[in-house]
Order: structure tokens, then C-alpha cells, then sequence
């Protein structure tokens, strides 16, 4: 198993949208070979300040996930609309 964590900066007025278009994409995840589970947090002192934690059972799970066209799509359009800058990604390997 891995865990990824991503970090995300939403434009300020544009939090609602971003946590609704997660809920609808951990909807699709669900189909997802190699997805366990993802939950989405948001910073206190920073409303605008987002982490998803996502399980897979690999990182080749999560590296065929991010290379896909639905991933793409998403991506696109949030840092068209959403997001403030580029998002960021760490990786948790267990030992």
C-alpha cells in the first residue's frame, strides 16, 4: 500500500466548488482498481488550503490514475477555474 498526499491551493470564493467537484470525482475513484480510499482536509489557518490523502495498493495503482484522460480532464479545468496555483504531490511508502 501507498498513500499520496496532494496539496492544493483554491482561489479564494472558490472553496464550495472544489469541495463539491471532489465528491463527485471520490464518486468515480470508487470504480477505480488499486484506489482503497481517499478523504479530502482543509487547512484552519488557511481556508483556501487543501490536502486529499489517497490509498492505493501501489504507486503503479496511482501513476496509471494520474495519467488517465478523466484525471486529466479534472486537472485541466481546475487550474482553469479553481485552483491557485499548481498542485502539489507527496508520496508515503510504508515500511
Amino acid at each position: 500500500m501507498v498513500t499520496i498526499g496532494m496539496n492544493y491551493r483554491v482561489r479564494e470564493g472558490k472553496e464550495k466548488i472544489f469541495e463539491d467537484a471532489f465528491d463527485r470525482v471520490l464518486v468515480a475513484m470508487g470504480g477505480i482498481e488499486g484506489h482503497d480510499r481517499s478523504a479530502l482536509y482543509r487547512g484552519i489557518t488557511n481556508p483556501g488550503e487543501y490536502l486529499i490523502v489517497s490509498r492505493w495498493v501501489g504507486e503503479d495503482a496511482f501513476d496509471a490514475f494520474i495519467a488517465s484522460d478523466t484525471f486529466k480532464k479534472v486537472v485541466n479545468w481546475g487550474s482553469e477555474h479553481i485552483l491557485a496555483g499548481p498542485p502539489s504531490h507527496t508520496t508515503y511508502r510504508e515500511s
